[in-house]
This record gives structure tokens, C-alpha cells and sequence, in this order.
């Protein structure tokens, strides 16, 4: 879950509350090192506690309390946290993630994302509500926008979307879900003068809804989603939004997902991470604020090196690899390498005409081990001279 992006965050407080030592966690990864150890050594210098030796309990819960500063939220304070859990022995770690971010520009974003597994693996419930008072930046349509052609809009939007799939085959789940977004209050705020934006061209309404149900297919062979050491991710969604669901008119639209996690070595503790994030309008018009755009997927993690809604279109395509890798041999801190590119179709011709390249790395360090749960500080670059600082309570995918 994004923290805050582009410039300096300050991380004021990490609290961890350790439970159960996972299954899969094997004794080396049990024995290195994480914060809470860190503090407690410090607080019981002449009698050191293992956190791992703690009485078993049933939930791990991992929170940063932060303050920091973007460019789309100036100067900002926000909670956030996870908990990881098992609803059964034989189930994988299901997560809560959420946060509650208040800004100086009055904005609120609160987002709550939940992955939920059950015994033996044979449901996954997954959830993305939300709530944003967002004055941000828009750039317009398509790969050819200016980093200076930005200005501000607002809006508030509650997203709620909810999903169920049953396992078909093992690791592999069919479901359906549904999902609504609502956006009202929308103005252009500092549009510029005497010139129709990509905005008004494309249709500026005061409110927006996108309402549809889901088709889900889901392959998953991770153990722990919040930071994966092996297996493998898919997952497509096709989003019928009807007229009939409330939509001023029908469209439809496709996400196909992908990640993969390979260690390399293959004696190592490294890992390589790969990811591809597509998005399609496959018929019909998006309500704009609902086009794919920059940092818009669930964890708004897409797009590294450029700010959050930079490039938009009526389609988005994107990889991202990523190379992790240990520093200390107690495994608190480790780092990371990433390059990644986006494009986005054109508003006449509807195609792909350019590439938007980000690249950076990265700190990680260990907060909680049982969760393994890390944050994540990274400065990443982009086209145009654009650069900030992204931070991220759990790897970035």
C-alpha cells in the first residue's frame, strides 16, 4: 500500500505486534533480525528477547505511523498498517491493508484492502473500498502530454469492490465480484485559460459512476503476498459496466495481471520480481476520472518514477522488474534495483505511439519478519525530469 510519493517522508513511529511463526518460514528466516527486535535489544540491553520465542498468537499486525510530503498532497500525516493471518492451518496468509492519509490541502484518502483465504485454500474473498477527497494534478490524454501541462482538478469518490472465486484446479480460482466507483464535486480548479483541456474535450461532468459487474479468473501459487519469496500471480478481470447497473452508458473494460518471482540465486535469498499490468477499454466510453492511468491500479504502486495520474488513455500497458536482494546478513536491511515502462493509446488514433521508461532503487527494512513484512523507500526517475521518493508498508507488487 502506498504510503506517500514523490519527495521526503519521515517515518515517525514502527509498532509491531509478532504472533505465530508461519509454516513457511524456515528456521534461517526465523532467526534474522527485524525492528521490534532492534528496539527490544536496546530496551533489555542485559536480557535480550527473541521475538520469535513469544507465545503464539493469531494475528500479525505491522503499523507506521508517518508524516511527510508530494507533490499531489503537500505536507502530510497518515497511519498505516497491515495484518496478516492464517483462517486456517492449511490456508495462505490472507491480509488486511489499510491506511487513513489527511493532508494540508484538505484531502482524504482511506483505503481498506482485504485478501481473504479460507480452509485448504478452497475460497479467496478480496475487497478494495475506499474513500478519497482528492484535489490532484491531470495531464490530459495519451503519451505525448507535458510534465508542465498539469493542472489541478477535484473530486471525492468512494470506490467499494468486492470479489469472491472458488478453487477450479489447484491455485487456480473462478469467481465474479462487483464494483462501484462514485465521483462527485468534479471541477477543474486551475485549468488553463481560453483552452479546452483533454478533460473537457473527452466530457467534464460533475459526477461520474462506474458500476459493473466482475468476471475473475485468479492463478496464485504464493504463499505470502505481502512480500512473495517464489511462485507466481494471474489474474484477469473483465468489467461489464451496463446501463442497466446505473451507468450513463454501457462499456466494458480488461485487466490482465501478472507476476512472477524467481530466486537468484537459486541458493540466495534474492529474489527477481516481475510484473505486467494491462488495462483495457475493450468497448464504450470510461467516465474520465475511470480511464487506466499512472498509479491507479489497487496499491497505486504502478509507475514508479512519475506521479500519480501523469499519463492516462483509453488503454495501458506495463512491466516492471525489480531485483531484491539482502545487504545485512541478519536480514533487517536489504535493497532493491527497478526499472519499469508504461504506454498509453492516443485519444484520435487509439493506439500506442510512445513509452514512458521509470527506473531507481531502493531500502528495505525488516519491520516485522514473521509477516515479513518490510517498508519499502524507494527513488525512482522518469521522462522530463521527473523524480520523487515512493514509500510502501510491504513490497511494491
Amino acid at each position: 500500500m502506498k504510503i506517500t510519493r514523490l519527495t521526503i517522508l519521515f517515518i515517525l513511529i514502527c509498532c509491531n505486534y509478532t504472533a505465530f511463526s508461519q509454516a513457511e518460514h524456515h528456521d534461517g528466516y526465523t532467526r534474522q533480525d527485524d525492528l521490534l527486535d532492534i528496539i527490544s535489544r536496546y530496551i533489555h540491553r542485559h536480557h535480550p528477547v527473541d521475538t520469535t520465542a513469544k507465545p503464539p498468537k493469531k494475528v500479525i499486525i505491522s503499523a507506521v505511523p508517518a508524516a511527510g510530503y508530494t507533490l499531489q498532497t503537500g505536507f502530510a500525516g497518515l497511519l498505516n498498517g497491515n495484518a496478516a493471518f492464517h483462517t486456517n492451518d492449511s490456508a495462505n496468509t490472507s491480509t488486511i491493508n489499510l491506511s487513513f492519509t489527511y493532508t494540508v490541502r484538505n484531502q482524504i484518502i482511506a483505503p481498506i484492502v482485504t485478501n481473504i483465504w479460507t480452509k485448504d485454500n478452497k475460497y479467496n474473498i478480496s475487497g478494495d473500498w475506499r474513500y478519497i477527497k482528492f484535489p490532484s494534478f491531470t495531464y490530459g490524454i495519451g503519451g505525448y502530454t507535458n510534465i508542465n501541462d498539469g493542472y489541478l482538478i477535484d473530486y471525492s469518490a468512494i470506490r467499494i469492490h468486492e470479489t469472491i472465486m472458488r478453487k477450479v484446479k489447484n491455485n487456480i480460482y473462478l469467481g465474479l465480484g462487483y464494483g462501484i466507483d462514485y465521483f462527485w464535486g468534479i471541477k477543474e480548479l486551475t485549468a488553463p485559460a481560453g483552452v479546452a483541456t483533454d478533460f473537457q474535450k473527452y466530457g467534464l461532468n460533475s459526477t461520474e459512476i462506474a458500476s459493473g459487474i466482475t468476471f475473475n479468473f485468479l492463478y496464485d501459487s504464493r504463499k505470502n503476498s505481502i512480500n512473495p519469496d517464489g511462485g507466481a500471480f494471474a489474474n484477469i478481470i473483465y468489467r461489464p459496466n451496463l446501463a442497466v447497473l446505473g451507468n450513463e452508458k454501457t462499456w466494458r473494460s480488461l485487466v490482465i495481471e501478472g507476476r512472477k518471482y524467481i530466486r537468484f540465486p537459486a541458493n540466495s535469498d534474492n529474489i527477481l520480481a516481475l510484473w505486467t499490468y494491462e488495462w483495457f477499454t475493450v468497448t464504450g466510453k470510461p467516465p474520465y476520472l475511470m480511464l487506466p492511468n499512472t498509479g491507479n491500479d489497487p496499491y497505486s504502486n504502478t509507475g514508479r518514477g512519475y506521479i500519480q495520474g501523469r499519463y492516462r488513455g483509453n488503454n495501458m500497458a506495463y512491466i516492471e522488474g525489480e531485483y531484491r536482494f539482502t545487504v545485512t546478513r541478519n536480514g533487517l536491511i536489504g535493497g532493491v534495483v527497478f526499472a519499469n515502462a508504461q504506454s498509453f493509446t492516443e485519444l484520435g488514433s487509439n493506439k500506442f505511439e510512445t513509452i514512458a521508461p521509470g527506473w531507481g532503487g531502493g531500502l528495505r527494512v525488516k519491520l516485522n519478519k514473521n509477516s515479513r513484512t518490510n517498508i519499502a523507500i524507494d527513488y525512482g526517475f522518469g521522462l522530463g525530469g521527473s523524480q520523487g521518493l515512493f514509500v510502501n508498508l510491504g513490497e511494491v507488487f
